[in-house]
């Protein structure tokens, strides 16, 4: 099996049946910090998605058939030939999603890569469930067959990969569509994965939205895993219906984080800041509301912008950036809006708020809005961006109220030094994963997964497992 490096300086291909194919035209990929043309990469065709549906169905039987550990032993050679090619990949990755490289782009590729060996690692055992005299009853985990993955630009590396690896193990095949604006990184593992993979098994199609569109709808794909925003995950829904299809959403946040009085919260403020401003704040389990007690709320806010204000913004490229731009210049312009709102309501920004046009890139300064009004902007949409609403409140049973009226509920966190009051509120928030003075911990086998309008199903863990296969009932009599 081959696992020779690649030439990352070579042009993009789409992956189709084991083969690179061309595509007719193309698109720009641009680099977020300097607005430059990064690459060009191929707009694939509907045809083209219909052949590679066709090749992953045809590679279904035979993949489907080997053994878990036979399975196992391709998903590790992958993973491999990932790692010889892990620096490439980082730097490719900061150059089309533009976090910075040293800390967040090198993170996520490892991360990617540990994924998938750790995943290849997982077993879904048969069980018997009844065993009598007169019969056994048996259930077993069955692949579904194709699985459509489509992907986001905030973390394409990480969660393509938290894609892939599940599907197949599980003895599903795939076609992945990576999203437009960060196709790079996904073409590249396209490339990794010839000689390493059986013909078919994996097939990247890059292109525009007319492909997930059609994608989603297509009659032989079981399965739909997405992640993205809570408008395109009902779109997706709808168009699976067309067959029952399986589909796994993972979407939206508008994340609350509680801070309550007893909380050294001097010590937190680093924490609580890079968990809201991590990769400038577009990822969909970043704080988007900080509750801050009263008592306490004042103090808290000038130590956190007297933190937040030495962090650098800035290209990615650059050692000593703290945070990257907005990766596209559709959530830019996003968050130019909701600037324009916070600036017209006057609502008090001791830091932040004013974005400088002037300067090439899609830069977005850490923005923070002191006590906005419960029903702003700010604070009832994701921004998915570097601005932060800390907000106010008195009475315990007030701020859970506000933090589970929310049409999301992906996840949550609360904070304090009497543990056991912190987790009894915990245990009311309505969210997916609530966090308890710590945020952020992810694991191969700890399920993740929204409640609400924040998605359906469940990522990683054996329910993630689960979410690839059917459950099938074996009854033998004796």
């Amino acid at each position: 099996m081959a696992t020779a490096g690649i030439d990352f300086a070579s042009s993009y291909r789409l992956s189709i049946g084991g083969e690179l194919v061309e595509a007719a035209e193309s698109f720009d990929v641009y680099n977020p910090a300097t607005g430059a043309v990064l690459a060009k990469a191929p707009a694939g065709t509907v045809d083209q998605l219909d052949t590679a549906v066709a090749a992953a169905k045809a590679a279904f039987p035979g993949w489907s058939r080997l053994s878990w550990d036979e399975r196992e032993g391709y998903l590790t050679r992958f993973a491999d030939a990932l790692q010889a090619q892990s620096e490439e990949l980082t730097t490719l990755l900061t150059l089309e999603q533009g976090k910075p490289r040293h800390s967040m782009a090198k993170g996520e590729v490892e991360a990617a890569i540990y994924w998938v060996r750790e995943v290849a690692k997982r077993r879904l055992p048969r069980e018997i469930i009844e065993e009598t005299e007169q019969h056994v009853v048996e259930t077993r985990s069955t692949p579904l067959g194709v699985v459509a993955a489509i992907t986001p630009w905030n973390f394409p590396v990480l969660l393509g990969l938290w894609k892939i690896a599940p599907c197949l193990i599980t003895g599903n095949t795939m076609v992945m569509k990576p999203s437009p604006y960060t196709p790079l990184c996904t073409l590249r593992f396209g490339e990794i994965a010839q000689g390493i993979l059986p013909k078919g098994v994996l097939n990247i199609v890059s292109g525009g939205n007319e492909l997930g569109q059609h994608l989603t709808a297509h009659p032989d794909i079981a399965k739909v895993s997405f992640t993205g925003s809570t408008a395109t995950g009902k779109r997706v829904m709808e168009s699976g219906a067309v067959n029952l299809k399986r589909v796994t959403l993972e979407l939206g946040g508008n994340d609350p984080a509680i801070v309550l009085p007893d909380a050294d919260y001097k010590d937190l403020i680093p924490k609580l800041f890079w968990a809201a401003f991590g990769n400038s704040g577009q990822w969909c389990i970043a704080i988007k509301r900080l509750y801050v007690h009263s008592d306490i709320h004042a103090a808290f806010v000038k130590e956190f912008v007297a933190y937040a204000r030495d962090r650098k913004v800035g290209d990615g490229m650059d050692p000593d950036t703290d945070l990257g731009p907005i990766q596209n210049r559709m959530q830019f312009d996003k968050l130019k809006n909701l600037f324009a709102d916070i600036a017209a309501n006057g609502y008090a920004v001791p830091l932040g708020g004013t974005i400088d046009e002037s300067r090439a890139g899609n830069f977005v300064p850490v923005t923070i809005v002191d006590n906005p009004p419960e029903q702003s902007r700010i604070v009832q949409e994701e921004p998915f961006g570097p601005v932060l609403p800390i907000i106010a409140y008195d009475d315990i049973e007030d701020v859970i109220t506000r933090a589970n009226q929310t049409p999301f509920g992906l996840a949550a966190s609360v904070w304090g030094r009497d543990k056991a009051k912190a987790y009894e509120i915990a245990s009311r928030l309505e969210a997916g994963t609530v966090w308890v003075n710590e945020i952020h911990i992810h694991g191969i086998d700890i399920p993740f997964g929204g409640h609400k309008q924040s998605g359906l199903g469940v990522e990683n863990g054996r329910e993630g497992l689960s979410e690839y296969t059917n459950t099938k009932v074996v009854m033998t009599a004796r």
